[in-house]
């Protein structure tokens, strides 16, 4: 793909023989804190439409080189006129339209400002017991504007969210951990280790069913009551009549392994 931005498939998904693999995707500027500029973003915009259109990859875990997952936008860039967005992505190249996969984030060092709006853009977050996260962008004249001031207050208590939106000042993994917005706390360097074991997990799964409940679970804290089953319904019916079902239902009866097709 690009230097900014390492490709790397990773083993097969544990429990499953067949079973859809893992893609890493390292942020690789680590001189910089892994800042991300326009390189950054097109890398990730580039290798998530490539993996998104494979039916052997079925989750992604998001890192950062050296030592940190990311800074945040790289601010020499901007004022050189660099701007990391990519048009129907967003931030990053990824903040305003995440993968249709499962994205496990592995977070070391810093998470800020973007570096958090990443993390929160993906779906679940391991993180070192010595990991800290914050939108600090208030502090240098700027806005959460990548989804971080949208995402927090879904995923934390209001005031919590404000207090770290307003102040801008870092927390430690183990508070958001407390919080239930970090899932997982390894040992200083393990953090891409944890987030392997678990989308490796997840990457066991039927892929079709992975994609279908991602998407329930993101697009119904809109829906009605009245409509919620139907919305649902146009989404998840396609998954019961597909191959992956008729083949679940065999491996189970047989007490097999399944072999998802991802069809």
């Amino acid at each position: 793909m690009s230097d900014e931005v390492l490709v790397e498939e990773s083993g097969e998904g544990s429990g499953a023989e067949g079973s859809g693999r893992v893609a890493i995707l390292t942020i690789n500027r680590p001189k910089s804190r892994n800042a991300v500029n326009g390189a950054v973003a097109r890398g990730i915009a580039d290798a998530l439409d490539a993996l998104d259109a494979r039916p052997d990859i079925s989750a992604y875990v998001l890192t950062g080189a050296g030592g940190t997952f990311s800074a945040g936008m790289d601010l020499k860039g901007f004022l050189s006129g660099d701007f990391p967005v990519v048009e129907g992505r967003g931030f990053g190249g990824l903040t305003e339209s995440p993968p249709k996969k499962p994205l496990v984030a592995a977070v070391e060092g810093y998470a800020l400002a973007g570096g958090f709006e990443l993390a929160l853009a993906c779906d679940v977050i391991v993180a070192s017991s010595e990991a800290k996260f914050g939108l600090p962008e208030p502090k240098r004249g700027l806005v959460a504007a990548a989804g971080g001031i949208m995402r927090l207050p879904r995923r934390i208590p209001y005031h919590v969210a404000m207090e770290i939106a307003l102040t801008g000042d870092h927390y430690p993994a183990a508070r958001l951990y407390e919080l239930g917005l970090v899932n997982r706390i390894t040992e200083p360097g393990a953090a891409l280790e944890g987030a392997l074991e678990l989308a490796r997990k997840i990457a066991a799964n039927a892929p079709l069913a992975l994609a279908a409940t991602k998407q329930v679970v993101i697009e119904s804290q809109d829906w009605s009551l009245a409509e919620m089953f139907g919305k649902q319904g146009a989404i998840v019916n396609p998954v019961f009549g597909s191959k992956d079902a008729m083949e679940g239902a065999a491996a189970f009866a047989e007490k097999r392994a399944p072999q998802w097709k991802g069809e």
